[in-house]
């Protein structure tokens, strides 16, 4: 499989290779890499998002629009996509990035995937970094619901327990499993007040503290 195999899965052939080249190049390999990139395709992403977002929802306020987008933009939302287009595949990576699973940790794919929108940006313009973006992201827009998302679990948690005047939960990190290119955590939500115990588990420790958060708040709602 050559770089223009995940170019065509974006929907974007590259006029100039050497700009598709750079975006798939980490610094552990050499430069030029995809760090200038990733930071024009981090601006770009932001922009496209709140477009979508403004005229796919025309009544909901500037802070719940604020929140969808940093949710739309955040590493898992990019790591989720990156994985879906097998990115890790074609990552230039130096030898002990490779040897300790660069290839698929998720900050590595997240900008490598930045540096796509930056690189088609600048092949072709932003017509072009837009569609490819719009295409992308379509069934995570499609997932979003007014009224919804809008605020995370720990944020929700910490609000309905502050409403309350009662301590704030307490995260703590029980167990560090798999290898590093593929760890699990488990993490506890510990609330003191009404006394409750709950788990989380996922693919990093701040989506283990989601999930937990999550259960946490349909065991109050009970």
């Amino acid at each position: 499989m050559t770089a223009q195999s995940v170019a065509r899965k974006l929907g974007h052939v590259f006029s100039d290779e050497a700009l598709l080249r750079t975006a798939l190049t980490h610094r552990s390999f050499g430069t030029p890499n995809n760090e200038r990139l990733e930071f024009l395709g981090d601006g770009i992403l932001d922009c496209v998002i709140a477009a979508s977002l403004f005229h796919r929802f025309p009544t909901l306020p500037e802070g719940d629009l604020s929140r969808l987008r940093a949710n739309m933009v955040r590493q898992d939302s990019l790591h989720r996509l990156a994985l879906n287009l097998k990115l890790g595949d074609f990552l230039r990576l130096g030898e002990g990035e490779l040897k300790s699973g660069g290839a698929q940790r998720p900050s590595i794919l997240a900008d490598a995937l930045e540096a796509l929108f930056g690189a088609i940006y600048l092949d072709a313009g932003f017509s072009a970094a837009q569609a490819v973006i719009e295409r992308l992201y379509s069934p995570l827009l499609d997932e979003l619901k007014p009224g919804q998302f809008q605020k995370d679990a720990k944020t929700r948690l910490q609000e309905w327990l502050q409403g309350r005047k009662k301590p704030l939960p307490r995260y703590h990190v029980l167990e560090t499993t798999g290898a590093a290119h593929d760890q699990r955590f488990e993490v506890a939500c510990e609330i003191e007040s009404p006394a409750l115990r709950t788990l989380g588990h996922g693919p990093s420790r701040r989506i283990a503290e989601q999930v937990a958060a999550e259960q946490a708040l349909k065991e109050l709602h009970a």
